[in-house]
């Protein structure tokens, strides 16, 4: 047996004998009532879009064309020779690290001293960094000196040369406060 197959229904329902007449009644009543209900309401059609608006008369204005943002002003030099340019440099890294200045005149027996040659290109990048003296008992203190070169870029942009090799002495107290010989304010 298939599920297609028809059973015969083992439930019956009890209707009313009802006479031809009756039926008939019945039935036109039930097509009558089913003439009478609305049918559910179709959606109106949407309205069309707006039309564009018409052509101002006025010219479009002007595109205004992006700006390109300012260069930062880098500071320059008028050095012309390293020992002048010297002088610059030392005079940036005291302004960028001024917290970090010794103030005063350094005690007699400094932690570390160091002599450091600072290559600068003429974009005020710089480019190479040479140990003439290095304190070589306090390597923390030559890897600060070095990290406090770099990260002071840009220097002043030697306008006079293409670029610049400069020196100078690194005066390093036990509290990691400097000065540089350029700029010192003497020792006892």
């Amino acid at each position: 047996m298939t599920p297609f197959d028809t059973q015969p229904s083992t439930h019956s329902f009890a209707l009313p004998k009802l006479g031809s007449k009756a039926r008939s009644v019945a039935c036109l009543a039930a097509v009558w009532l089913a003439g009478c209900s609305t049918p559910t309401p179709t959606p109106p059609p949407s309205p069309p879009p707006p039309a564009p608006p018409p052509p101002a008369a006025k010219a479009p204005a002007p595109v205004a064309k992006p700006v390109e943002p300012a260069k930062p002003q880098l500071p320059s030099s008028n050095a012309r020779n390293p020992n002048e340019y010297r002088v610059d440099a030392a005079k940036h890294l005291y302004k960028l690290n001024g917290e970090r200045i010794f103030k005063g005149r350094l005690p007699p027996m400094l932690y570390a001293v160091g002599v450091l040659d600072v290559e600068v290109n003429k974009q005020g990048q710089v480019t190479r960094t040479y140990w003439v003296r290095a304190p070589g008992h306090a390597p923390e203190v030559m890897k600060e000196i070095e990290k406090t070169v770099r990260q002071a870029a840009p220097y002043p942009v030697p306008t006079h040369m293409n670029k610049v090799v400069y020196s100078d002495v690194w005066l390093w107290h036990k509290s990691g406060r400097f000065q540089l010989d350029t700029l010192t304010e003497g020792q006892d």
